[in-house]
């Protein structure tokens, strides 16, 4: 093994040792949790409106087939 062979290794060794030095540093600093309650979507939809049309429209069917009840 020649002596630019040993520095080449030895570069190659060192850039391998920095990036796993750097792995388990940064490794400390993201921590992923789940949370401790569960996640609640709260979805408020207004139905009223359709309702209500379709018993307005049923009521005025109900009126024009039965106009002496009312």
């Amino acid at each position: 093994m020649g002596a630019s062979e040993r520095q080449s290794h030895f570069a190659r060794g060192l850039i391998i040792a920095g990036a796993l030095a750097c792995s388990v540093t940064l490794s400390a600093c993201v921590n992923v949790n789940a949370p401790s309650e569960p996640i609640v979507i709260e979805l408020n939809v207004n139905i009223k409106q359709e309702v209500l049309y379709r018993l307005v429209d049923s009521a005025e069917e109900n009126i024009a087939e039965n106009p002496e009840i009312f």
